[in-house]
């Protein structure tokens, strides 16, 4: 699965995480979510060999009714009472053979009990009958909900535990099984599901379809589409591609779709195993919440992978084809044992999808991607948490960096350490050992070490079993009197029980007059130094010149030698990490010299550092340079633009205009006019007011035209917006929508009268799309108006796990916190009235008392200068 990450929002699957454990010996007992200890795989009582699915939805009510049929046998034990997991679903009847004595829904689980227990190897077969409204697990997309006529369709999500919601199952990925899915819809519509279609016919009025996957697969794999769709279509050998799309859609289906059977033809090389279903479908669905799902033989994708030409080379599908394409094999064919070991599943898709990177658009491309990937996990700040972690609260928080990213530079290191050929072997005989099985980390370091000879113990542990990454400061000298370059190595990394010091590889490139040398060093000292007799001094000196380690590695290079990497286009990758020191030295010769590099016939990768740093160094040499550049790859026209972004400048926004005035491809034009926030001219404000009555693909360049209005936080906008919001709702993709009611909300903050953006707001708190009711429960915390909350309280008596009771609970906490800090204000200033009053009284009562003291001094004083009085007179 690619979760949606960097702007495309994240994957939304509901429900915290259930444990699995067995309370008897002879039951599967669901999931207890009050639990928060380790996590491991539950037992197997029972092998479940098949599960039938036979589904009849009601588009209109958003319903679902259902059977479940599920034929097992109990593995070591007899067994008399079976547990299943399903949440919210309202059984009508359960029976099997052997009989059913009674069973229980609770709401979480269906607990049967037979009349007879179970004994071991015997087939039994239980069937229930259940009907839902899902509100996780089936996702409807029909017009009562928003979306446009003609794409009504559902579709289902199962990891990692959403299965549960529309249909009883074992939701866990250690259980592998056969299944066949029977939906029945209106004769016009389409159904798909995993593996091979069986039969298409109608009955009593109705297309009935089934698919039956005969393979076992893990449950969550299983995926349920239905509705209106068209196709593109190919084949690979004998394998059945197709690519299908909401009717809306299908003009951009073929672009997504084009490198499919490419890409099959390099992993069935790449990995010596056939492709290993009847099929491999992909399909577009609306608002999916994820990227993309890799169900057995059928792919669900999020619509915002579709892109138009106009684009250029900036869009593309390729990446996020690749990687649910790999998991067919990694994830599907050989499936992680339990969520604690996901990077088997997430970091082989992501890995090869690199691969095939480096396959279709060179080294350089993939070594590249490795490189942003390494960064972004070096970018972490509380990086404490070992790949393979038990201590998680829900499966979900296993789905990061960690097993994407981590996961792959983990297959990265190893493959260098083991060599191409020797590393295709052990991933070969990997998949072939396991196939339709499940595996642990250890299956992969144990087929590792057998083919090798090596031990590999201490890289999964430093690696895989504990947390974090060298942090390496790197000290380079070079002695003229003995020809000799001594490198000092130092591992700051603080050293912890969750993180190691570590013993890895690392290679040295010296360039120079006497051509190239490359050493490799083996560190696992906190401190080492290391000398290398030359024939002369090198003219360049690389650590990790092929990135092959995933480290923090802090070396400060002299000038010449930065310049000298900055010229060898045999080392893009010491292309970047020269222009990123020249970056942060700034001056004008690290300006001259990043233009140069852009100017170039350089990788667009290295084209593209080059703008980031003059933008870093942000002087007026640096944005004079950016404005004068004119490149025609449009990746690297887009990066400037954004740089020019980064100044605030009336020659910058002078440029922004001209952007916005000639540039046709639709992602740099968007950049252009969202930067145009910054600057609040009239000019500006009539270019932002044409963009966002200006109807572009998905509404994007509105989109873009909003986010500046958000930049310039003026109440003006509240009115065109609002309206703009009004007439247009359906130009826009659920998530721009919820993110522009977000930007009204933001703009009216202020205002004394929220009445009209209060009520605007409210009337999509009721939405039928999921995403922008949640969009507007936010908008209403952002606009802080203390008068929706008896509306947003509404809301959070629903079930504890709804996501409706979470983003109002948000949402009235925002409000009540900024309202406290408010009063705080208010009380604080009270308190200060006070003080200052206090103090006023104080002062007058001090000025008093003064005043009676002086009087007393001064009576005091008088009487002790004055002459006494005479004595009476006494009479005679």
């Amino acid at each position: 699965m690619v979760l949606m990450l960097c702007g495309m929002g994240s994957a939304s699957v509901k429900g915290e995480e259930e444990r699995l454990e067995c309370s008897k010996s002879v039951t599967w007992t669901a999931p207890d979510p009050s639990f928060s200890l380790r996590k491991y795989a539950p037992d197997r009582p029972v092998d479940l060999l098949r599960l039938s699915l036979d589904i009849t939805p009601d588009f209109s009510r958003r319903r679902i009714e259902g059977r479940a049929t599920f034929v097992f046998k109990p593995m070591t034990k007899p067994v008399r009472e079976l547990r299943l997991d399903a949440v919210e679903l309202t059984v009508t009847s359960v029976s099997g053979s052997p009989e059913v004595q009674s069973y229980e829904n609770t709401g979480k689980e269906i607990v049967v009990t037979f009349v007879k227990a179970l004994l071991p190897d015997n087939e039994a077969r239980l069937e229930i009958q259940y009907n839902t409204e899902p509100s996780s697990g089936l996702y409807f997309r029909t017009p009562e909900m928003g979306y446009q006529v003609g794409d009504s369709h559902l579709w289902t999500q199962g990891e990692p535990i959403e299965a549960r919601h529309w249909h009883p199952c074992f939701d866990f990925p250690n259980e592998k099984f056969a299944s066949d899915v029977t939906c029945r819809v209106p004769v016009d519509m389409t159904v798909l599901s995993n593996g091979k279609l069986v039969s298409n016919r109608i009955e009593n009025g109705r297309r009935a379809v089934r698919w039956v996957q005969e393979k076992p697969h893990s449950g969550y794999l299983i995926s349920l589409v239905a509705g209106y769709f068209k196709s593109v279509e190919d084949k690979y050998k004998n394998i059945p591609l197709a690519f299908y799309t909401p009717p809306s859609n299908l003009p951009e289906a073929g672009a997504s779709f084009r490198d499919t059977r490419e890409m099959m033809g390099f992993f069935e090389e790449e990995l010596g195993v056939p492709y290993p279903w009847d099929k491999y479908f992909q399909v577009v669905v609306h608002d999916f919440t994820a990227g993309g799902m890799e169900n057995t033989s059928l792919t669900t994708l999020t619509e915002s992978t579709l892109f138009r030409a106009e684009t250029e080379n900036i869009r593309n599908s390729q990446g996020l084809v690749a990687h649910e394409l790999a998991h067919q094999w990694f994830g599907d064919l050989v499936t992680c044992k339990d969520w604690s070991h996901v990077w088997l599943n997430e970091g082989f898709a992501t890995y090869y999808a690199l691969r095939y990177d480096g396959f279709k658009n060179g080294r350089d491309s993939m070594l590249y991607g490795f490189y942003v990937d390494a960064r972004n996990i070096l970018a972490q700040t509380n990086d404490s948490r070992p790949v393979v972690f038990r201590g998680y609260d829900s499966p979900n928080e296993q789905f990061s960096y960690l097993a994407y990213g981590k996961g792959s530079w983990v297959l990265h290191m190893l493959r260098s350490q083991l060599g191409d050929e020797l590393f295709r072997r052990c991933i070969q005989t990997y998949l072939q050992r396991h196939q339709l099985g499940n595996v642990v980390t250890e299956d992969l370091n144990r087929v590792i070490e057998e083919l090798s000879g090596r031990s590999f113990d201490r890289f999964f542990d430093q690696w895989i079993y504990h947390a974090h990454y060298p942090e390496l400061e790197i000290r380079y000298n070079w002695d003229a009197v003995s020809s000799t370059a001594r490198v000092s190595v130092r591992q700051a990394q603080t050293v912890t029980e969750n993180v190691l010091l570590f013993e890895f590889p690392l290679a040295f490139r010296f360039k120079g007059k006497f051509g190239t040398q490359e050493r490799v060093v083996t560190v696992k000292q906190r401190e080492e130094d290391f000398y290398f007799l030359l024939e002369s001094s090198p003219e360049t000196f690389r650590v990790d010149p092929k990135l092959e380690l995933l480290a923090q590695a802090k070396i400060e290079l002299p000038p010449g030698m930065l310049y000298a990497l900055l010229e060898d286009r045999d080392d893009v990758i010491g292309q970047v990490l020269a222009i990123e020191q020249l970056g942060k030295k700034g001056g004008q010769e690290s300006v001259r010299r990043l233009t140069a590099a852009v100017e170039k016939k350089n990788f667009y990768a290295v084209k593209n550092e080059a703008v980031k740093a003059l933008q870093t160094i942000h002087t007026d040499e640096a944005f004079e340079s950016l404005r004068s550049l004119q490149p025609e790859d449009a990746r690297v026209r887009n990066q400037v633009a954004a740089a020019l972004a980064g100044f605030y400048r009336d020659e910058a926004r002078g440029v922004l205009e001209q952007i916005v005035a000639r540039e046709k491809n639709p992602e740099i034009l968007s950049h252009a006019i969202r930067a145009l926030g910054r600057f609040s001219t009239g000019e500006v404000r009539a270019t932002l007011q044409r963009f966002l009555d200006t109807p572009s693909y998905r509404n994007a360049l509105a989109s873009a035209a909003i986010g500046a209005m958000r930049l310039q936080d003026d109440s003006a906008w509240i009115g065109p917006l609002q309206e703009a919001l009004e007439k247009s709702e359906k130009e826009f993709t659920s998530s721009a929508f919820g993110r522009a009611l977000d930007s009204l909300a933001y703009l009216a903050r202020h205002e004394v009268d929220k009445e009209k953006v209060r009520g605007f707001l409210l009337r999509h708190v009721n939405h039928k799309k999921q995403s922008v009711q949640l969009a507007a429960m936010a908008a209403l915390g952002t606009l802080d108006d203390s008068k929706a909350i008896p509306v947003l309280e509404t809301w959070t008596g629903a079930g504890a796990e709804t996501p409706q009771r979470k983003a109002a609970q948000r949402a009235i906490s925002t409000i009540r916190d900024a309202r406290k800090s408010v009063d705080s204000v208010n009380t604080l200033r009270d308190e200060m009235f006070k003080l200052q009053a206090n103090d006023r009284e104080l002062r007058k009562d001090l000025d008093l008392l003064k005043r009676k003291l002086d009087a007393a001094f001064t009576n005091q004083t008088s009487t002790a200068t004055k002459p006494a009085f005479p004595a009476k007179k006494t009479r005679r």
